[in-house]
């Protein structure tokens, strides 16, 4: 097991100017799983292929616990990786594709069959090992993948989205086999998805990151809670928060019939570093009430009502200053409206969470 640090690391690709990454400075503790997330084209993966020795790191270090690895070879690093594509070998049985890496290394046959028998017991591989990939499904070829780095004993799992090729009931199944594998297991992991659900329920902590910078790194749960700027805060969520610009006044953020009151302090920091008079303030889907006209809620005219069963997610429109803005709201089901009713939107006291209209930063 190792720690692995980010120091500063930048890439950046010939003929772009805005580097891919830039500058990432990130600690993972030792045995700790941490997610990467962000958009397409975050610099996510790139991150990982950095520390995989896959791409070249044009300025900063990286180093697993003491040791810079910067510009050692992929084979020097002590890495295992887990593709998006599985890489197995088509003509080799399953077992033959776990012993590869270990044959290469001269292992003895005995310490091979050892860790592949062992690793195939762990996966639940133990009745396809005669098998070749064709004759698996999606799951359990990504399982084979998981077993081939896991025989290999690395300091550190580096997995790019493993996950993508598989359908949403597999994906769900796979990992939450992942994440009990590496809890079992006490391998530092790093690994990369576009997926945010994939990346609150997997991750012991998720960093964000868009156009190669990092935006915040802490648990699910913080992120979710006190995200650190409008991006986290409508990436980190599903449905996305209802994140709008607004007039601010002494009392609260202006939504036309409805005032979200905010603190002095709030209201002060909104203020400064040219405000210009707005403020940003967001509000999760379950953080809402349907209230009746009288009760001072925002009136939004139902477009869509998604019934999940459980409950519902109703979304529609509202005018706020003469703009037409969309808004979600998840709902007990037994209270369903029908599109084209108007509902009056109350967020809750005190879950609403406020930004700087200009910098995007939380206040």
């Amino acid at each position: 097991m190792a720690t692995v640090t980010y120091s500063k690391a930048t890439r950046v690709y010939a003929g772009t100017e805005r580097p891919a990454v830039n500058q990432l400075d990130l600690e993972i503790g030792d045995g700790e799983f941490l997610v990467l997330v962000g958009p397409s084209g975050c610099g996510k993966s790139t991150s990982l292929r950095m520390l995989a020795g896959l791409e070249d790191v044009d300025d900063g270090s990286i180093f697993i616990d003491s040791r810079d690895v910067t510009h050692l070879p992929p084979k020097a690093r002590d890495i295992a990786m887990v593709f998006q594509n599985y890489a197995l070998y088509p003509h080799m049985t399953v077992y033959e594709n776990m012993a590869f890496a270990l044959k290469l290394r001269k292992t003895s046959k005995a310490e091979i069959d050892r860790r592949v028998k062992e690793a195939a017991a762990l996966l639940q591989l133990d009745d396809y090992l005669g098998r070749k990939p064709k004759a698996l499904s999606g799951g359990q070829r990504q399982r084979v993948a998981m077993g081939r780095a896991i025989v290999r004993e690395p300091q550190v799992f580096l997995m790019d989205e493993p996950l993508s090729n598989l359908d949403a009931k597999l994906r769900v199944q796979t990992r939450t086999q992942i994440a009990s594998l590496q809890a079992k297991l006490g391998i530092t992991t790093v690994y990369v998805t576009h997926d945010q659900v994939e990346a609150m329920t997997m991750g012991h902590r998720v960093a964000v990151m868009l156009d190669g910078v990092l935006q915040q790194v802490d648990t699910p749960r913080a992120l979710y809670d006190t995200p650190s700027n409008v991006f986290v805060a409508g990436f980190m969520g599903s449905p996305a928060m209802n994140i709008k610009t607004v007039p601010l006044t002494e009392n609260g953020a202006n939504f036309a019939e409805l005032i979200v009151p905010l603190t002095r302090e709030q209201v002060e920091a909104a203020k400064a570093d040219g405000g210009n008079g707005n403020v940003t303030v967001g509000f999760r889907p379950e953080d809402c009430d349907l209230v009746s006209p009288t009760e001072g809620g925002l009136p939004v005219v139902v477009e869509l009502v998604e019934d999940l069963g459980s409950d519902a997610n109703i979304y529609g429109t509202a005018t706020i200053n003469g703009t037409s803005e969309r808004f979600v709201v998840r709902t007990d089901r037994r209270t369903m409206p029908n599109m084209g009713d108007t509902v009056y939107v109350k967020p809750r006291t005190g879950k609403n969470h406020t930004f700087h209209a200009t910098t995007g930063v939380r206040i």
